[in-house]
């Protein structure tokens, strides 16, 4: 709104030949205010920094952009931040989602203490010439953190059981491990596997995936942020981009429902774990 009385006024001085004071009193302007010229190298800094956060993570909005340049030690005010996002254009135009009646939701038993809860589900893609892949993505739901992401043509369930077997190396296992109801996770293997490592393997109601709501919503960012951002030729390239999302993911992207912190830097308070089989009603 200044920018535009100060251009009608600027115009009133040129076309009409009247005093400064007069034009900006007639716009209700303060002339203060339409003095005042904003210095273009002032905002470099900002942009500079904006680009380069950017250039990295092209899919991200404004707050994870706000956030990852506080994050770097940048102090500067988010209204300064949003004018220049604005400015160059930086805003993610979104489909509009259709709007639906309120749905009854299951409860989600929200974990207390890391290695309290896992959820595993599945994705699928394209190669370049085709083919297709299959993402196994793991992640511990109580700092959101992701554990595993494996790629390949087949994700059978001996798979899925070698992958669980790698984190018991150096991470131990859940106490709980919150899967679908796909062809990989009932069968036999998984439930003797899980009995032997005295892990209770939860399904969800068919057809409500928001019941493995932690997973979903991770599943969702690797699609913005991993799937629909390159193209891949091949498996490797697959595992190499998904290693790194993941290192960026678990390090140094702010977590809204942390508190705007990346999972490696939530702070943990140990609680005693409590009896979940009040919980396994789904």
């Amino acid at each position: 709104m200044p920018d535009e009385k100060g251009s009608l006024a600027e115009h009133m001085i040129e076309e009409h030949g009247i005093s400064q004071r007069q034009a900006y009193k007639a716009v209700s302007l303060p002339r203060s205010s339409g003095r005042y010229k904003r210095k273009p190298q002032a905002d470099e800094p900002v942009i500079d920094a904006l680009n380069k956060v950017i250039e990295q993570r092209p899919s991200i909005g404004f707050w994870q952009s706000f956030k990852r340049l506080r994050r770097k030690g940048f102090v500067w005010n988010h209204k300064r931040v949003y004018r220049v996002y604005t400015g160059l254009q930086l805003s993610i135009r979104r489909r509009s989602k259709k709007r639906l009646p309120a749905r009854a939701k299951q409860a989600l038993y929200q974990p207390e203490q890391i290695n309290q809860v896992w959820s595993i589900d599945f994705m699928n893609d394209t190669l370049w010439d085709g083919r297709k892949f299959r993402l196994l993505n793991i992640i511990d739901d109580y700092n959101r953190e992701v554990l595993a992401i494996e790629a390949d043509t087949s994700l059978p369930t001996t798979r899925v059981i070698r992958t669980l077997e790698y984190l018991k190396e150096f991470r131990g296992l859940p106490d709980m491990i919150r899967v679908d109801n796909g062809p990989e996770f009932i069968s036999h293997k998984l439930d003797l596997w899980c009995r032997d490592n005295k892990i209770t393997l939860v399904f969800i109601q068919p057809g409500k995936p928001m019941q493995n709501g932690y997973v979903e919503r991770c599943n969702g960012n690797i699609r913005k942020e991993l799937l629909n951002v390159y193209v891949f030729t091949s498996l490797s390239e697959v595992r190499q981009k998904a290693e790194e999302w993941m290192q960026d993911y678990n390090y140094e992207r702010p977590h809204k429902a942390l508190g705007y912190v990346p999972p490696k830097s939530y702070n943990p308070y140990p609680i005693k774990l409590k009896n979940l089989n009040e919980f396994l009603y789904f």
